[in-house]
């Protein structure tokens, strides 16, 4: 499975970006796609967690710092995740990548790892100016 990110850019602090994650490869399945995750890794720093969703059920989590700012979806007929970042902070700066793992019975609180992910896409830079 290859995963392709895009939608980075930069903006100001409280404008939106919306980021998408495209799979592509053999015949894709819930089960293939299991969970898909948005990490991001801002200079100097590891990389962390913002995001993820359940392919198959569709359950969310994401981390404190982006709840009700951050949303996660996906589109099952295009294969493709997408994370709507509205509000953004200076904080958010970073590369943002999107991974996929696990199975279609992952609970995705389990997935906050990024060892727990399978496959990454290349990452897309988001830069937010104060």
């Amino acid at each position: 499975v290859q995963l392709q990110a895009s939608g980075g850019g930069l903006v100001q602090a409280g404008d939106s970006l919306r980021l998408s994650c495209a799979a592509s490869g053999r015949t894709l399945s819930n089960y293939d796609m299991g969970v898909m995750g948005w990490f991001r890794q801002a200079p100097g720093k590891e990389r962390e967690f913002v995001a993820n969703i359940n392919w198959s059920g569709g359950s969310t989590s994401y981390r404190d710092s982006v709840k009700g700012r951050f949303t996660i979806s996906r589109d099952r007929t295009k294969n493709t995740v997408y994370l709507q970042m509205n509000s953004l902070k200076p904080e958010d700066t970073a590369v943002y990548y999107c991974a996929g793992g696990g199975t279609p019975f992952t609970v995705v609180a389990t997935m906050i790892r990024p060892q727990r992910y399978d496959y990454w896409g290349q990452g897309t830079l988001v830069t937010v100016s104060s």
